[in-house]
C-alpha cells in the first residue's frame, strides 16, 4: 500500500498544517448557496464538470473491476497453454486475450483524460469566480463611505481581497472537486468490495477505523503544540522586531546583553516547542504506515486463503486490492477535505460581509442632480450643520460660517477639535445630519459627488504618489495635459528645477512610495498636481508639517501663489502660517467657538489668542 501511505502522510501534514488556522462559518448553507449562485454565467463549464466526474467515476470504478476479468482470463490462458506444453500467446481472435487488455487501456486512458477534463474546467470556473468576486469587491469599495475605512485595519480588507479569494479558488479547484470525487469513489467501490466479498471487507474497514482514530488522536494533540510553536514564534518575531527597531536606544542604554539574552530564551522557548511539534508530526506517519502494513498483510492472507479454496479467483483478489487503494485514500484525506471547504466557507462568508457592508447615499439621478454653477465662484456657507459619526452621538451640534469668494479660511484648535471632520464634510466623504452646504447657492447634496469634488483640489498632510512616472503623477487629476502644461505647473509649484535634475527628469519612475524624494520634494508634488487641475477651491490639511523651516519657505510661497483668487480653506497646527487669513475658525468639541480674522481674534483674548501666545510664549 505504498501509494496510500504516500497520501496518507501528505492528508496528514496538509491537515496539521491546516487545523491550527482552521475556521468554521457562522451559516455554511446560506454562504454556500450564495456563492453557488455566482456561477450562474458558468452553468455550461459546471454541467461539463458534473459530466466528467461521472465518466471518470465509472471508468475509474469500472477498470479495477475489469482487470479482474482481464487477469483471469490471462491466468487460464497460462494455464491452458501449460497444460497442453504449448508457448502462451496473446491472441487476437474472440478467444485471446489482446482485446480485452485493449479494452482495460481504453478504460484506464479515458479515466485519465476525464480526470484532466474536469480538474482543468474545474480550475477555470473557480479562476472565473475569483475574477467575478474581485470585480464585485473592486467596485463596492469604490461606493463604501469613509466611515468604513475609519473602522477597518487596510490588513483586514486587503486580506479579504487577496487571502480570502485565493483560498476560495484554491478549495473550488482542489478540495471540492476531491470531496465529491472521493464520494463517489467510496459509494462505489465498496458496494463492488461488498459484493466481491464482505468479509474482506469488513477487515479492510476495521483497520480503516483504526488509522483514523489514531491519525485523529495524534492530529489533536498536534494542533495543541502546533499552536504553543505558532505562539512562541509570534514571540519571538516580535521580540526581535522590536529590538530591532530600538537598536540606538538598546545601544544607548547599554542593554545589549539583556537584549541577546531575551532573544536567545525566546528562541530557545520556540524551538522546543517546534521541536515538539515536528516530532508528533513525523511519528503518525510510521504509525499509519504500520496499520496498513497489518491491514495489507490481513487481507491480502484472507484472499489468498479464499483462492486456494477455490471461493474467489486470483483476478478478484487484485481487483480488491486495487479497491483498497481507491478507498484508503480518499477516506484517510476526509477530514482535510472537510476543513478545507469550512475554511473556504468562512472565506466566502467574510467576502460577502465585506460586499453586503452599507454604502454611500446614491448620487442623484442625472436629470435630477442640481448643476454646478458655471463659473464657480467659490462661496461656502455652513448653514446650521449637525453631524455625529455615530447615531445619538452628535459631535457637530450646530456649525455657521460663510467662506466668501476668493478668501483663506484657516481652521484651528486642538487635536480632535473636528478640523478634518469639517473638510470631510465639505467634499461629502460623510454626510450631514442637519442643516445645509451650500457652494454658490447649491446645495452640496443636491450635486453628485463627481461633479462636487471636481471643483476642489486638496493638498494633504499625507503625500500620496503611484507607481508611474514623475510626470504621470503631477497628471493624476488631468490626464489629458500636455507636457508643456505639466512642466509650467511643476514651474508654478517650485518644483521644476528639482524634477530636472532627477536621472530621467520628468520620465522618472517613482515606486516604493517615492522613497528615492524628500519629503519636501514629494509635498512640491502635490501641489504641482493641484497647479494643474487648477480648481476654484483648495483645500489645505497641514501641508508643511512635516518638512524643514527652508522648504517650508518654499513650499509657502507655491502655495500663496497657488491661493490666489481662489476660495482656500486651510488646516494648521503653526499658526504663524495663516495670520494672514481672512477667516480665522477655532473649533472644539467638534463647533466653532470664536471666528474672525487674526487681529481680532487676539484682541478678544480669548481661545485662540491663548493658544496662539503659547506658541509664541
Amino acid at each position: 500500500m505504498s501509494e496510500t501511505t504516500q497520501n496518507t502522510e501528505t492528508a496528514q501534514n496538509k491537515q496539521n498544517t491546516d487545523d491550527v488556522e482552521l475556521e468554521a462559518p457562522k451559516n455554511a448553507a446560506a454562504t454556500a448557496r450564495r456563492l453557488f449562485a455566482q456561477l450562474k454565467n458558468q452553468r455550461v463549464r459546471l454541467a461539463i464538470v458534473v459530466a466528467s466526474i461521472v465518466l471518470y467515476t465509472f471508468f475509474h470504478i469500472g477498470a479495477p473491476m475489469y482487470s479482474a476479468i482481464v487477469v483471469d482470463a490471462i491466468w487460464n490462458a497460462v494455464q491452458t497453454a501449460w497444460d497442453a506444453g504449448e508457448p502462451f500467446a496473446i491472441g487476437w481472435d474472440a478467444d485471446g486475450v489482446g482485446r480485452p487488455i485493449a479494452i482495460l487501456a481504453i478504460l484506464y486512458v479515458g479515466e485519465w483524460g476525464f480526470y484532466y477534463l474536469q480538474a482543468y474546467l474545474m480550475a477555470s470556473v473557480a479562476e472565473n469566480l475569483n475574477l467575478t468576486l474581485r470585480r464585485q469587491i473592486s467596485a463596492k469599495i469604490q461606493r463604501l463611505p469613509l466611515r468604513f475605512f475609519d473602522r477597518n485595519k487596510p490588513g483586514e480588507v486587503l486580506s479579504k481581497v487577496t487571502n480570502d479569494l485565493d483560498r476560495i479558488s484554491e478549495v473550488m479547484q482542489t478540495g471540492l472537486l476531491r470531496l465529491i470525487t472521493a464520494i463517489t469513489t467510496i459509494t462505489g467501490s465498496l458496494i463492488i468490495m461488498i459484493w466481491y466479498s464482505w468479509l474482506l471487507t469488513a477487515v479492510f474497514l476495521a483497520f480503516m477505523a483504526l488509522s483514523m482514530w489514531v491519525t485523529k488522536l495524534v492530529a489533536r494533540k498536534n494542533l495543541e503544540v502546533a499552536s504553543l510553536r505558532q505562539e512562541t514564534i509570534g514571540d519571538l518575531t516580535g521580540l526581535t522586531e522590536e529590538y530591532y527597531k530600538g537598536r540606538n536606544i538598546i545601544k544607548a542604554y547599554n542593554r545589549e546583553d539583556d537584549s541577546v539574552a531575551a532573544v536567545a530564551d525566546a528562541a530557545e522557548r520556540t524551538r522546543r516547542a517546534a521541536q515538539l511539534a515536528d516530532f508528533i508530526t513525523m511519528s503518525v506517519n510510521p504509525l499509519i504506515r504500520m496499520i496498513a502494513r497489518f491491514s495489507q498483510m490481513a487481507v491480502m492472507l484472507m484472499a489468498g486463503w479464499m483462492v486456494v479454496g477455490g471461493r474467489m479467483t486470483v483476478g478478484v483478489a487484485q481487483a480488491f486490492y486495487q479497491y483498497i487503494n481507491q478507498v484508503s485514500e480518499p477516506l484517510t484525506e476526509a477530514s482535510y477535505m472537510i476543513n478545507s471547504l469550512q475554511s473556504a466557507l468562512a472565506s466566502a462568508e467574510r467576502t460577502f460581509e465585506l460586499l453586503d457592508e452599507e454604502e454611500e447615499r446614491p448620487d442623484p439621478s442625472a436629470g435630477e442632480a442640481a448643476a454646478v454653477p458655471e463659473p464657480v465662484r467659490g462661496r461656502v456657507v455652513f448653514d446650521h450643520v449637525r453631524f455625529g459619526y455615530e447615531p445619538g452621538r452628535p459631535l457637530m451640534k450646530d456649525v455657521s460660517f460663510t467662506a466668501e469668494p476668493g478668501k483663506k479660511i484657516a481652521i484651528v484648535g486642538t487635536t480632535g477639535a473636528g478640523k478634518t471632520t469639517l473638510i470631510n464634510l465639505l467634499m461629502r466623504f460623510y454626510e450631514i445630519d442637519g442643516g445645509s452646504i451650500t457652494l454658490d447657492g447649491v446645495p452640496t447634496a443636491a450635486m453628485t459627488r463627481g461633479d462636487l469634488r471636481r471643483e476642489f483640489g486638496m493638498v494633504l498632510q499625507d503625500t500620496w504618489l503611484f507607481g508611474g512616472t514623475v510626470a504621470e503623477n503631477l497628471a493624476y487629476g488631468r490626464p489629458d495635459a500636455t507636457r508643456e502644461q505639466i512642466v509650467e505647473a511643476a514651474k508654478a509649484a517650485r518644483a521644476d528645477y528639482f524634477i530636472r535634475t532627477l536621472p530621467q527628469g520628468y520620465d522618472t519612475p517613482l515606486d516604493n512610495e517615492a522613497g528615492n524624494l524628500s519629503v519636501g520634494q514629494r509635498q512640491l508634488l502635490t501641489i504641482a498636481r493641484v497647479f494643474l487641475a487648477d480648481p476654484p477651491i483648495l483645500i489645505l490639511d497641514e501641508a508643511t508639517s512635516s518638512v524643514d523651516t527652508r522648504t517650508e519657505a518654499e513650499i509657502g510661497k507655491a502655495m500663496a501663489k497657488l491661493m490666489a483668487g481662489r476660495t482656500s480653506f486651510v488646516i494648521a497646527h503653526r499658526l504663524s502660517t495663516i495670520r494672514d487669513a481672512d477667516l480665522i475658525l477655532y473649533m472644539e468639541h467638534g463647533d466653532i467657538i470664536e471666528m474672525g480674522d487674526h487681529h481680532t481674534l487676539l484682541e478678544r483674548g480669548g481661545k485662540y489668542a491663548s493658544l496662539y501666545n503659547s506658541q509664541f510664549a
